[in-house]
């Protein structure tokens, strides 16, 4: 049974957004993410979280992360897109990441939202 009570999260015209108009909400907000954690700046970097996803990051847990990635991997270098996953409530985001210091690729993935009428991250994470 359907509860209608429950916002829905997802409206239809993300779900039949084509992957190319996906991207173009994705890059920019990727682009952001990335580079608000590059300076380490928090009201920058969550400007775009889903209320969820805002109360599962506090300044200085961002801080400690920000600071071990530098450390250990460097900055952010070129980013590929891989492929895209649409789900009922959500289309989750994959690419190719490359860092300055670490050799290697690494996974970049984001899970966007629409609420509101805003496009939301619901969950970000390069590993």
């Amino acid at each position: 049974m359907i509860d209608r009570t429950q916002p829905t999260i997802i409206s239809m015209d993300l779900a039949q957004k084509s992957e190319a108009e996906i991207l173009s909400v994705a890059n920019p907000l990727m682009d952001n993410l990335m580079d608000a954690s590059t300076q380490v700046d928090y009201e920058r970097h969550i400007r775009d979280f889903s209320d969820r996803l805002k109360a599962q990051l506090n300044k200085e847990r961002l801080t400690d992360i920000c600071q071990e990635y530098q450390s250990t991997k460097g900055f952010f270098a070129d980013r590929e897109f891989v492929t895209l996953f649409r789900r009922p409530d959500s289309i989750a985001i994959i690419w190719k990441q490359r860092f300055t210091k670490q050799a290697g690729e690494f996974v970049a993935e984001m899970v966007l939202i629409q609420q509101g009428g805003k496009y939301l991250v619901d969950h970000v994470m390069v590993y």
